[in-house]
């Protein structure tokens, strides 16, 4: 019944407020200290959690997740250590500004199943480091992964002495109970499907939430595709295609399609031009217009048997050439397995156009993938089209969520602006979750220009 769910998250809500005002007392050192210990427990227990991860959601691959487990831990951290969050952030002498950091307060976070471990992770970092509590809902296909991870990680809050429930997980998993979570907490993270960040988005609270991936990859003239190929498969492949920054699509040259697509081969790879077997491939990946639950997540191989396929089981990807950008083939839309769409271009403008078309499609806001030594192209790409993050001669699966070797903020939650109907076209962080009182001083030395300078 509705006013038992509600009963029911009251409690969390009342529990989290206890705890948070305990934690507010603590200091900037005290908070650091916190946040430190929920990454160091997925870093210290990455393959204990990769390992319950997939056999709980049957996604993904254990070596991908003990990576992506440890990395995350490790960058994140490093990017939220010694930055101050508490108290009296920093004064402008020019302007007469003092900032001073507050609690948003109670955290409402909704997590994926593709990402069990390191959304919930990250999402309670950011919130400690800002003072808040957090109240976590699991997808429900990751109950028992998301829900260990947790009780880890107070296990080794409590060994710190920090208030109890400072990070609380749903035990009872229902629609009524998530809804009644995002509309009591006071702030709402939510990461995953589109309906749930919709629902984010009308819970009557502030959210912040994700549009759908699709990232375009364009391949540039005149690079070098043995060193572009690689971190391509690299991407599309990781966690067995499940990551929303890996690459979905690679836009080629024409007159070096031929050699790229052999570049593919000589690393593993499946190239797929036969029309028969590209339409079984749409058939297996796509159910009515839908991504197909029995090919997320799974291998090249696995899906390759879906469409009636025999290919080597050690396949690291399946590239299947499309038959045109956007709506001209269901190929252009997110595949949340090792399948990549291959599309040829004449020159870098007409490559854009393929990404831009695709991205209208799905996948608008989010990342853009490019391999080229050209500032120019690059250039002409970012003022082109309208996504959140252009990832440069990287593997866009790790790097679009911020890495050692780039300036993003490291993260698992990619806001992708008002093209992906979400608040904030950036990587979500710490900053996000905090808010800050003002002191404006009186600054009577201040210019004032005339009504002539001003207007004339």
């Amino acid at each position: 019944m509705e006013t038992d769910s509600r009963a029911y998250i009251e409690g969390y809500i009342q529990r989290a407020r206890r705890a948070q005002s305990e934690f507010e007392k603590m200091s900037q050192e005290q908070v650091d200290e916190a946040v430190k210990a929920v990454g160091k427990v997925v870093y210290d227990n990455a393959e204990y959690l990769a390992e319950i991860a997939v056999e709980e959601t049957g996604m993904g691959n254990v070596p991908d997740k003990i990576a992506k487990n440890k990395q995350k831990a490790k960058i994140i951290w490093n990017n939220l250590k010694g930055k101050k969050s508490r108290g009296i952030l920093d004064t402008d002498e020019s302007t007469g500004i003092t900032r001073i950091a507050k609690p948003v307060g109670v955290v409402a976070a909704i997590t994926p199943c593709t990402n069990p471990i390191v959304t919930p992770m990250s999402n309670a970092m950011f919130a400690l480091k800002c003072g808040n509590a957090i109240i976590i809902t699991p997808h429900h296909k990751a109950v028992k992964c998301s829900t260990r991870t947790v009780d880890m990680v107070n296990e080794r809050l409590a060994a710190l002495g920090m208030p109890e429930n400072l990070i609380q997980i749903l035990d009872e998993h229902s629609r009524e109970n998530t809804r009644n979570l995002i509309s009591m907490a006071d702030v709402v993270v939510a990461t995953g499907g589109a309906g749930m960040v919709k629902a984010a988005y009308s819970s009557g609270r502030p959210a912040l939430g994700v549009g759908a991936g699709n990232v375009q990859c364009i391949v540039d003239r005149g690079i070098d595709y043995g060193e572009a190929v690689p971190k391509i498969i690299a991407g599309r492949s990781f966690d067995n295609g499940i990551i929303c920054s890996g690459e979905q699509s690679v836009i080629c040259p024409a007159d070096d399609f031929d050699k790229i697509m052999e570049e593919f081969r000589s690393n593993g790879c499946v190239v797929i031009r036969d029309e028969a077997d590209r339409e079984a491939l749409r058939s297996a990946i796509f159910e009515e217009g839908a991504m197909n639950r029995h090919a997320v997540g799974q291998s090249a191989a696995s899906v390759a048997k879906l469409a009636g396929m025999d290919i080597p089981e050690d396949t690291r990807v399946i590239v299947v050439e499309a038959d045109g950008p956007g709506k001209n083939d269901i190929l252009a839309k997110e595949k949340m397995c090792p399948v990549i769409a291959a599309y040829k271009y004449d020159d870098f403008k007409e490559g854009v156009e393929i990404a831009r078309a695709n991205l209208e499609e799905e996948g608008k806001g989010h990342s853009v993938s490019i391999h080229s030594d050209s500032e120019e192209n690059i250039k002409y790409a970012g003022e082109t089209l309208c996504v959140s993050r252009f990832v440069i001669n990287q593997i866009c699966a790790s790097s679009a969520g911020g890495s050692f070797w780039n300036g993003l903020a490291p993260t698992n939650t990619l806001g992708c602006g008002s093209w992906g109907h979400n608040s904030i076209s950036e990587n979500l962080d710490y900053k996000h979750l905090m808010n800050v009182s003002r002191i404006a001083r009186y600054m009577p030395d201040n210019y004032v220009p005339s009504d002539e300078e001003l207007w004339g």
